[in-house]
């Protein structure tokens, strides 16, 4: 018995400290780079996106437990390409198996509450008509991240480029 409220008590704790708020809102942390596998003396090294939309998720999380084995052994590259119903994740691996290259292009996704806010703030009365995100990285470095969202107002359309923090980089 007394085992049992020892093991209640830490599960609200764990609970309560597993949620770090500041100034009303959920810190999102960025995630750590994972290791897919060894290579030599290289790593391969995967940057999974911090993105809200669950089958981007997914995705990511297959991708991560992908075991590429001996199917890319006598090629100089070897794509593997994991898709959804709404987009796709495409990856380059070299000779010696090591991910070169990972390319993610996923439409109609749940945007960031940053993004949202951001396009609001700076277009009041604009409606978001739809979006898409694009992740690239190469050699384990984010090459670009980005969301490619249209929005209207009237009979106007504007086309934005956003990062997923907010910043707004371009609109034509």
């Amino acid at each position: 018995m007394k085992s049992l409220i020892i093991i209640f008590i830490l599960t609200i704790t764990i609970a309560a400290n597993g949620q770090v708020t500041e100034k009303g809102k959920i810190k999102i942390e960025e995630l750590p780079g994972v290791v897919i596998k060894r290579v030599g003396t290289d790593f391969s090294v995967y940057i999974p996106d911090n993105n809200p939309d669950q089958s981007v998720k997914m995705v990511e999380d297959q991708f991560i437990a992908f075991d590429l084995g001996k199917g890319a052994e006598g090629f100089e590259e070897y794509l593997v390409v994991m898709e959804a119903k709404n987009g796709s994740l495409t990856a380059t691996y070299n000779e010696n198996g090591k991910l070169v290259r990972v390319v993610e292009n996923f439409k109609n996704v749940r945007l960031p509450s940053e993004v949202i806010y951001s396009i609001y703030r700076t277009y009041p009365g604009w409606s978001i008509v739809n979006d898409s995100f694009l992740y690239t990285q190469e050699d384990g470095d984010i090459i670009n991240k980005q969301y490619n969202i249209k929005i209207k107002k009237d009979k106007e359309v504007v086309k934005l480029v956003v990062r997923p923090n907010g910043e707004i980089l371009k609109a034509k």
